[in-house]
């Protein structure tokens, strides 16, 4: 790490991609190498009174699609500015029928069906297998869900995410797939991100805002769709992440800082 680096510390982090900006508008950019290149540019500032770093998912410019984002180099560079939280935001379609555009959600599981993505740090010995009974954390769900409700009229929690390859669209066969497996919502950046963050013994949850009706349910789906919701869900997702901010206890009790106990061989 550069010496530049080394004066700049985060204590929780923000995941997410275009309108997130908005979230710190002062703070100092930094790019971090990691063994697996280079981290896309961080941006480190305060709110209130902790640190926060906010790293662009697809880039500053939105310019990475969701298989070819570096989630391994992402993940590490947050835990080597010092992050033990993370907070990432989904944009997601609806495989339940009783959730519409503009809800929010915050899931408690997760189906990976991505299939050409680096999903571990742990491609050599000692052979690690981490437990993922809860694959986000409870404490953030619990401060993610309290926060939502006090600026949305909808919010749906327990919900099972689904994350596809992408970057197309999903057919309304593997939605109708999804429903009979108990998926609630679909998108394409959830995997391997929680699991990365887990085997670095990182807290990470993440809100999700519907978008769109998944395949088949509505008749056809557009990126100009997603990106006029999200245009008018972001003011209240920034205020739910400003929140969030205040309610962060210090200590962390959940069993995320114990991932690798027991998990390797």
């Amino acid at each position: 790490m550069k010496d530049s680096e080394r004066l700049i510390q985060a204590n929780l982090a923000f995941i997410g991609g275009t309108g997130m900006e908005e979230l710190l508008r002062e703070g100092r950019k930094v790019k971090i190498g990691t063994p697996f290149g280079p981290s896309p540019n961080i941006t480190i500032g305060k709110i209130g009174s902790l640190n926060v770093a906010f790293l662009p998912r697809h880039g500053e410019e939105h310019d990475v699609p969701p298989h070819r984002v570096n989630y391994r180099a992402n993940i590490w560079s947050l835990n080597k500015l010092g992050v033990t939280r993370i907070i990432a935001t989904n944009a997601v379609g609806a495989v339940n029928r009783d959730y519409k555009p503009g809800d929010f959600v915050v899931p408690s599981d997760i189906i990976d069906l991505t299939k050409m993505r680096s999903q571990t740090f742990y491609d050599e010995a000692p052979v690690t297998h981490i437990d993922v009974t809860q694959p986000y954390c409870p404490e953030l769900i619990s401060l993610l869900v309290r926060a939502s409700r006090k600026h949305a009229k909808r919010v749906n929690r327990n919900a099972v995410l689904a994350c596809m390859e992408g970057p197309r669209y999903e057919t309304p066969a593997e939605i109708r797939m999804l429903r009979r497996v108990g998926a609630d919502i679909v998108g394409m950046t959830a995997a391997p991100e929680a699991f990365l963050a887990r085997e670095l013994e990182m807290c990470y949850a993440t809100i999700c805002f519907v978008s769109n009706m998944a395949a088949g349910i509505q008749a056809r789906l557009t990126t100009e769709e997603v990106i006029k919701v999200a245009g008018k869900i972001m003011p209240k997702l920034i205020l739910i992440l400003r929140d969030v901010v205040g309610m962060i206890p210090r200590e962390r009790k959940c069993v995320c800082p114990r991932a690798l106990q027991g998990a390797k061989i």
